[in-house]
């Protein structure tokens, strides 16, 4: 890998396309403009679908700093600046400080790096400075089949820029085990009690991903645990009999984005059917619908189940996109180097092939804007400098690691 620090012109991004006045002068209007996969469908209240873009957009630079790297998922800052990467196919590295990567990290268990499985999310542990304690997510093949499981391990970095991995310990298991290659999730989020948020995804076929409603499933949730991977003792289950403890919320599709906000609150975009990707604010004990409500309609055409949009006993999205923008990865911007975007969530996008950012209004989207870099978006991240980091990633080949600043 060589490395690359220079601006890009237009092989990523074309700033001069974001200050187009023809881009101003639309900027009342949606960015989404193609049509709708379920036209019928409306939107339950104002803004909850093709908000308005904002009346001012910053112009965005790109500079890619880490190229020619393997099929990333995600990404970590580390204390000192350096990234932590996980690689699809079961790989971790450090990148250096001037984009180079290191050898791969000893010590990672087996993943089973299949269909959309493989080396997931990886976390810092709240305490990373004094313990060097790391926490991933990874698909496991299991006796019975397989399913996203969560190990906790220190993080012990070399002089030749990798490391080891020591004292490796599966945490938390995604239960049933189910015999696919679909909708593993998964995002870690640490909560501002130390507390650890696990999203997955119900497994995409038609017999287990009923079970998202189950409250016996870990099918389809997100979950709350503490740092060995018990449920908290104040989760919304932990009394209800029959159902896991660990469950923090239920109903959901496939989770691959997940961050806190600015007062420390969870929110996440979950994987839609074909124009039903969400952002929710997941709370204890509510049920955000999937696969008997929501938007969007099967890739085949047809009605979800019944086509239902609205329960009395299930949540709305805070926001739902059609067409789908395919998320994954999403950071809060609190950063002070664009300031436009202060207070909002940036998410990666897989289809939409960019950085779509939430303007928000209290806990409803006020404008949507999107920064298009012309790449698959598997993970974002706020860098200590205050600029956006975006991981790009070709299927089947390599990725690379671009900043974004305000130009």
């Amino acid at each position: 890998m060589t490395r690359l620090t220079r601006l890009l012109t237009g092989t990523i991004l074309a700033t001069a396309v974001l200050a187009s006045p023809a881009l101003a002068q639309s900027a009342a209007k949606p960015a989404e403009t193609k049509a709708a996969n379920a036209p019928d469908q409306k939107p339950a209240f104002e803004n909850q679908t093709r908000a308005p873009q904002p009346a001012q957009m910053p112009k965005i630079a790109t500079e890619t700093v880490a190229e020619g790297l393997p099929h990333l998922w995600s990404m970590e800052f580390l204390t000192d600046g350096r990234m932590l990467v996980t690689a699809k196919q079961g790989a971790m590295h450090i990148i250096s400080e001037e984009g180079e990567a290191g050898p791969e990290i000893k010590g990672v268990p087996k993943v089973l790096a299949s269909g959309q499985g493989g080396l997931l999310d990886v976390a810092l542990a709240p305490d990373y400075e004094t313990s060097g304690k790391i926490y991933f997510s990874f698909s496991e093949e299991r006796e019975d089949g397989n399913g996203t499981s969560v190990a906790s391990a220190r993080l012990m970095p070399d002089t030749a820029g990798g490391g080891t991995l020591e004292d490796v310990k599966i945490v938390f298991r995604q239960m049933p085990s189910y015999d696919g290659n679909k909708h593993f999730g998964s995002r870690l989020v640490f909560g501002p009690q130390g507390e650890l948020y696990v999203t997955v995804g119900e497994r995409s076929d038609a017999e287990p991903r009923v079970q998202a409603q189950e409250l016996s499933s870990g099918l389809g949730k997100v979950f709350r645990i503490d740092a060995e991977g018990k449920a908290l003792a104040d989760n919304p289950f932990v009394s209800t009999e029959n159902a896991l403890p660990e469950i923090w919320s239920l109903g959901h599709r496939n989770l691959q984005a997940a961050t806190l906000d600015g007062q420390g609150r969870l929110w996440t975009v979950e994987h839609g059917p074909k124009g039903g990707d969400e952002l929710n604010r997941p709370e204890a004990g509510k049920n955000y619908g999937w696969p008997e409500v929501t938007y969007g309609v099967e890739y085949s055409g047809r009605a979800v189940g019944d086509g239902i949009t609205a329960k009395a006993e299930t949540e709305q999205p805070v926001y739902y996109w059609d067409p789908v923008i395919a998320p994954s990865g999403m950071a809060y911007y609190d950063g002070d180097a664009i300031p436009e975007w202060k207070g909002a969530f940036l998410v990666g996008g897989l289809v939409s092939q960019g950085v779509v950012v939430l303007h928000m209004d209290g806990d409803k989207v006020a404008h949507e804007e999107r920064v298009p870099l012309n790449a698959r978006i598997r993970d974002v991240k706020v860098g200590p400098d205050g600029a956006v980091y975006a991981v790009t990633e070709s299927r089947g080949g390599s990725s690379t690691i671009v900043k974004l600043t305000k130009a």
